[in-house]
This record gives C-alpha cells, sequence and structure tokens, in this order.
C-alpha cells in the first residue's frame, strides 16, 4: 500500500531532523552525510545504502528514536566512506557484514566520547564494536576484523545482533575514482570538524581520520614532478637497453615504459619498504600514503610491484590501483641490508626485471656499491636529513612528530 502524504512528511522529517542533528553534534559525520541522498524503502526491514543513498525502512523508523536514527546514519556514511561497499565479495557475507559493522560501531563509539548509548538501539541493545579479543574495531580494517572473527569457534546469533542490510553493495556503483573521492571527502570533512568544533562531543572527528589528515601533511615530495624527472631522465634511456650484459641473450621481459596517445606511463616499477626495526610505523604509513598519492597522479599508468624487506625481501606483490596497494600488508621488524633488495631483483626477477626501483628508508645501513643495482635506475626516499646515498637519485621526506 502506497504511503500517504502525511507518512511521507512524518518520515522526512525524522530524517531531515536526525542529520541536522548530527551536523550539529558531530560536524564530521554531518559533512559526510551532505553527499549523500536519505530515502525511504517500505519493503527494507532495516537500513541500507548503495553507496549514493541512505534507505530506512518505514516500519524500522517507527521502532527507533531520533537518537536511533543518527547512529544507523552515522554508520551507513562510514560504510560509504570506508568503501566497505565494494569489498569482500569473496568472504563469508555475514561474517564479513559483521566485521564491517564492528569497524564503524567502535569509530561512532570513540567519536562520541565512548558512550555506549550512541551505538545502542533499544531493540538489539548495544551493537558489537569489538573484536573477540576484546579490542575495539576502530583500529583495524574489515578485512582483519574479519580474519579475527574466523578464528572463533562459536559463531554470532543473528537474531541478537543489529547488522544492517548489505544486499544492495553488490549493486552500487563501480567507479575506480570512488573511494579516492570518498578520501578527499573525508578529509575535507575532517578540516570541516576543526574549523566547527566538536559540539557536544570534543572528539568527534575519528582517530583515523587525524592520521589521515597528518599523512597528508606530512607529505613534503613533489611526486609529480620527481616521478616525472626519474622517468623522463632515467627510465627512458635505460627501457632501450638491457641493464645488465649478462642478459643481453636472454629472454626476460623488457620493461614497459613510454608514450602512450601522448600520455606518459610507467609500469614494472619496484617499490620497496623499509620495515626494520630502526622504522617505525608512521614512517610505513607514510610511504604508503606516498605510494597512493603517486597513483592518483598517474591515474592507472603507473604499475608495479611493492615489497617489504629488513635483512631479508618479503616477496613483492604487484599491484595496479589504489585498492591492491590497501590489500597489501608490511612484514619486517630486523636489521637492514639493503644488499638483500638487489640480491632479491638479481636472483628472483631475472625474467622480468624492473624499469626502475624506488626505496622508501631511514637510511640506516650500509648502502652497496652502484654495480648491484644491475645498470637500473634507482630512486631512494629517505625519512632522515642526516643521510645522503653515495648513488641513484635521492629526495628526502620530513615526517611530522608523534
Amino acid at each position: 500500500m502506497a504511503l500517504t502524504d502525511v507518512q511521507i512528511r512524518k518520515y522526512t522529517e525524522k530524517l531531515l531532523f536526525s542529520r541536522m542533528n548530527v551536523m550539529i553534534n558531530n560536524p564530521f559525520f554531518g559533512s559526510l552525510l551532505m553527499h549523500v541522498n536519505l530515502t525511504i524503502d517500505e519493503e527494507c526491514e532495516s537500513a541500507y545504502t548503495d553507496m549514493k543513498n541512505i534507505c530506512f525502512g518505514t516500519k524500522f523508523l517507527d521502532e527507533i528514536s531520533q537518537e536511533e536514527v543518527e547512529f544507523v546514519m552515522m554508520h551507513e556514511i562510514l560504510h560509504i566512506a570506508l568503501h566497505h561497499c565494494k569489498r569482500g565479495f569473496d568472504l563469508n557475507p555475514f561474517l564479513f557484514n559483521v566485521a564491517c559493522d564492528i569497524v564503524v560501531n567502535s569509530i561512532i563509539l570513540e567519536s562520541n566520547g565512548n558512550s555506549v548509548e550512541s551505538i545502542t538501539l533499544q531493540k538489539y541493545g548495544e551493537s558489537l564494536h569489538k573484536l573477540p579479543d576484546g579490542s575495539e574495531g576502530a583500529g583495524y580494517t574489515a578485512e582483519e576484523v574479519y580474519y579475527a572473527l574466523l578464528k572463533k569457534t562459536d559463531d554470532y546469533d543473528r537474531e541478537l545482533i543489529f547488522t544492517d542490510d548489505h544486499d544492495k553493495w553488490m549493486d552500487s556503483q563501480d567507479e575506480s575514482s570512488l573511494a579516492d573521492m570518498w578520501t578527499q571527502r573525508i578529509l575535507e570533512a575532517g578540516k570541516v570538524a576543526d574549523r566547527i568544533g566538536a559540539g557536544k562531543f570534543k572528539s568527534c572527528k575519528p582517530r583515523f581520520v587525524q592520521d589521515m589528515m597528518d599523512s597528508f601533511e606530512s607529505r613534503s615530495v613533489d611526486w609529480k614532478n620527481l616521478l616525472h624527472t626519474f622517468i623522463s631522465e632515467e627510465l627512458k634511456d635505460y627501457s632501450f637497453s638491457p641493464p645488465d650484459k649478462r642478459f643481453q641473450d636472454s629472454d626476460f621481459f623488457m620493461p614497459d615504459f613510454g608514450i602512450v596517445d601522448g600520455v606518459e606511463r610507467a609500469e614494472d616499477i619496484l617499490f620497496m619498504i623499509d620495515t626494520s626495526a630502526s622504522v617505525y610505523d608512521r614512517e610505513i604509513l607514510t610511504a604508503y600514503s606516498e605510494i597512493e598519492y603517486a597513483l592518483d597522479l598517474f591515474e592507472g599508468r603507473l604499475k608495479g610491484w611493492i615489497g617489504f624487506f629488513d635483512y631479508d625481501v618479503v616477496e613483492p606483490v604487484a599491484f595496479e590501483d589504489v585498492q591492491d596497494i590497501r590489500n597489501i600488508k608490511p612484514y619486517g621488524g630486523g636489521g637492514t641490508s639493503f644488499h638483500s633488495v638487489f640480491n632479491y631483483v638479481r636472483d628472483k626477477m631475472t625474467d622480468r626485471l624492473p624499469a626502475g626501483i624506488v626505496i622508501f628508508t631511514d637510511g640506516c645501513a650500509a648502502f652497496p656499491d652502484e654495480s648491484a643495482a644491475l645498470g637500473i635506475p634507482v630512486l631512494w626516499i629517505i625519512t632522515t636529513d642526516e643521510i645522503d646515498p653515495p648513488w641513484g637519485s635521492v629526495a628526502k621526506i620530513k615526517l611530522k612528530a608523534g
């Protein structure tokens, strides 16, 4: 039966008033909510998003209070902003849904002064927000929470927890630039929250947002010019000849670099990130941020591998876009050896040698002779001012304290 004008007005007012309250009390979430439509769906049992709309079931709206509507709005907008809707399709759907909900609920809890009322629905009680070991979901990705849930021997009772309808995620808009667009919106919303203040709760801006803002603000490398120079001056010459006489008669693949339809591109770039004990988490986070930024600038024309090294090398993983980067996890923690990087290239990559090697490091190790690079151009990204590599191209990144 179709809704009457009176019913439509009632539901619309409830949604708009809830969004207004979110904007006042949680300006970060309120700013993000301005980018989506609020709608009603008579057939929906709870709420859902398709990344463009946040939809509420009419019966569900009748059952929950104004404050509970605000919680669900924040819950849905985080699913969009964190790009949950385009992930996890090859995982157990129910467990991944729970994992995503644990992450967003924990972020909302933290952003509302750790008040459990902010993530509680009367019908379901306090929403899930912790991993099985008791740690808060706000510090983890949905995938990390998912694999922690897999280790549990007892399943969650589906009837006793609130999880919104994630079925519409399969139908959500599939754009390669969507995650980047929401990353920018998150950063903008963080700035809005800083300007407006926190309203009711001083800690309304989530911790992960501040981490993102710090990472982007700490960027001191002009990647567009740096990589353009590295590619134009170093890789272009390299791409015309094998890097080592030993391979001139072999059938290994030549590095793929050139100009296609007037657009510069670079493929087969090996990024190696120092994960030794002397390197801190914020330096590794910065390395990730810089590589993501470089990928954004080259808009799909930068491809290659990411690997990690300390005294040994963790096998590099191929990437083609930002999402591939986010699925790669760092390993390491021992001593540093630059020799390990070049030994790996020499021993393991002769069938397809890198066109260039970019190494993120604090530089706290002995540098090998330039001959170790087999003639492959090397760009050192150094996180300290005190160390200057004796050869190769060099750029310095300044990290913020703390």
